[in-house]
């Protein structure tokens, strides 16, 4: 074979080899965009329903010893978001929110005081999800003038939400879902093929609080 047939012949591989991967690349995206059309429409349902419904909230504590009241989930709102990918529009992210406010009542206050790093690492980062509003003050020794705590006035009212990014190469969808479970953020990834009833309906089980297999 003379030297520019073994150029022709490498080629003709590699535009194939370029060809087949550029299939794949397009057959991925169209299975993320059919999995997000369908999570989209499901969680807009669901939000109707649960605006209805003022579902029952998981427990909640700043420092895992003061509980808050009995929590309920309400205004429930769902929003997408589009980019453009290789001059075609496909979805950025899609997210359903919702205020978490106490069963009865008005929001009250509520106030924790702690006097450890730990504590006081894990009582900030939950009052950043949501947020939650606060004050922080610090406790000082009357005489030595010296750090004894710091305590955190809040109002028991927070914000949980689900952001579904998904990622067109892998034909892969990443939830995000905050404060489903108490102060906490699940991270989990789905394959979009796997994007079925049965999976969008543990994540429903799982914003209400139900046992559900969504993790």
């Amino acid at each position: 074979m003379s030297f520019l047939n073994q150029l022709r012949s490498q080629a003709n591989a590699l535009q194939s080899q370029q060809g087949q991967l550029q299939a794949n690349l397009e057959e991925n995206t169209a299975q993320a965009e059919a999995a997000c059309r369908s999570t989209l429409s499901y969680l807009e349902d669901l939000a109707r329903h649960l605006n209805i419904i003022k579902p029952a909230g998981p427990k909640f504590s700043l420092d895992g010893r003061t509980p808050w009241p009995p929590m309920k989930l309400i205004d429930f709102r769902v929003d997408a978001r589009k980019r453009m990918l290789r001059n075609r529009e496909v979805f950025d992210y899609l997210a359903m929110g919702w205020r978490v406010v106490p069963q009865v009542g008005a929001p009250l206050g509520g106030a924790v005081s702690v006097n450890f790093p730990p504590d006081l690492q894990r009582v900030e980062a939950r009052l950043a999800m949501g947020p939650v509003k606060h004050e922080r003050k610090e406790q000082r020794h009357p005489e030595k003038n010296t750090l004894q705590a710091i305590e955190f006035e809040y109002i028991t009212e927070t914000r949980g939400n689900v952001v579904v990014t998904p990622d067109h190469e892998k034909a892969m969808l990443a939830f995000r879902v905050l404060n489903a479970t108490g102060f906490e953020i699940l991270n989990v990834s789905w394959p979009a093929a796997r994007i079925i009833t049965e999976t969008l309906d543990d994540l429903a089980k799982l914003v209400v609080c139900e046992p559900n297999r969504f993790a």
